[in-house]
């Protein structure tokens, strides 16, 4: 029952996160809008890439809804909150994105530094679009692949393929985040939709567990983790008080200044809640992000960079830790499915962490 609950809170928990990445929209156009052509079409790479490769390995393995969740995306946190709110982190999608979300939290550094010290000396890419390809919204998956492609290389161009990977990995967090709710989920979705009564048919696929082998709860209907008015009042309490201690505590940002940026995100998410009560078709998600970006784009009223100033103290991680703290508890329950998939997940992830570095790549190479 605590961990159905949990499931609950987290879904409003989900979105302050979403709040979060709007304000750093916002407050990063001056800086998006400074960038090439071969950096803004390189989030086409980054997004088609994991679905290109891995999605078809997926169904092969047998892998069903839960391939959605690990393969519209490379499984980092912008895509926990999109599939969270989506489906439920309790779902078949939710259990794909965080197996995703593991696997390269523990696996992913180590693998993206193999995969770029195997392609780098082939000469196939020219290192800024290697670079460009490093930048797919993760700080450690970016640090460990330019690691590889600056060895060796004058300071001045190390230099500039640091300036590109950062370029592209701002683009990848918070432009991502659109393209994906936008454009890679539903594509996802399409192919799925096509692909899996072919592929599903695979010898290996057959002899994958079903869902039912798999959790027995599988067979009965999703949980509703529709959070009530009342729970997200709470879950709203636990990430304040949660934000406040690890902003302190892993940041060095004491409470006085981290409350005023994190009232602000509370403010934003109540007006989008209790406008939800009223029109009932609104998308939260969209609202939130989309007001979020407004507020703090420069130039746009006269309080934008005071907003921005004072929820920039607000550290992203800090917002991080305390969602996946609820992530952790409210799947624990299904943990004997993530055994279940053991490998054939391993092999997926990693796939979809290949296709997103090889496919932005590609497209930086043909814009360079």
């Amino acid at each position: 029952p605590l961990q159905r609950h949990a499931g609950k809170l987290l879904n409003a928990a989900l979105l302050l996160f979403i709040v979060k990445l709007g304000l750093m929209a916002g407050h990063s156009m001056p800086q998006l809008q400074k960038v090439g052509w071969a950096l803004a079409f390189q989030e086409l790479g980054h997004a088609f890439g994991t679905m290109v490769l891995a999605l078809p390995l997926a169904l092969v393995l047998g892998i069903k809804r839960e391939a959605v969740g690990a393969t519209f995306s490379i499984g980092r946190e912008n895509s926990l909150v999109i599939i969270g709110q989506k489906y439920g982190m309790q779902s078949a999608e939710g259990r794909g994105v965080l197996a995703e979300y593991i696997t390269g939290t523990v696996l992913g550094a180590v693998f993206i530094t193999l995969l770029v010290s195997v392609i780098a000396p082939l000469g196939i890419f020219d290192p800024r679009s290697l670079a460009m390809g490093a930048g797919m919204g993760s700080g450690s998956l970016m640090a460990a692949a330019l690691g590889v492609i600056t060895v060796g290389m004058a300071p001045e161009m190390v230099k500039e393929l640091n300036a590109i990977a950062a370029a592209a990995n701002l683009i990848a967090g918070v432009v991502g985040f659109y393209f994906a709710v936008f454009v890679t989920l539903p594509l996802c979705n399409w192919l799925y939709a096509r692909l899996e009564p072919v592929l599903g048919r695979t010898a290996l696929a057959r002899r994958a567990p079903t869902a039912d082998d798999l959790d027995p709860e599988a067979a009965m209907a999703e949980e509703d983790e529709t959070p009530s008015f009342a729970d997200s009042m709470v879950a709203l309490l636990l990430m304040v008080a949660g934000i406040t201690l690890s902003n302190y505590m892993g940041h060095g940002v004491p409470p006085q200044q981290t409350l005023p940026g994190v009232a602000v995100m509370v403010a934003i998410v109540l007006a989008g809640i209790a406008l939800k009560r009223v029109l009932r078709r609104l998308p939260l998600m969209l609202f939130l992000a989309v007001a979020a970006t407004l507020v703090t784009i420069p130039g746009g009223w006269p309080l934008a960079d005071a907003l921005a100033t004072t929820t920039d103290r607000v550290q992203f991680m800090s917002i991080t830790t305390t969602v996946l703290a609820l992530a952790g508890f409210s799947v624990a329950r299904k943990l004997p499915m993530f055994r279940r998939l053991g490998w054939r997940i391993v092999a997926v992830s990693l796939t979809a962490t290949a296709g997103t570095f090889i496919g932005a790549a590609a497209i930086a190479e043909f814009f360079h």
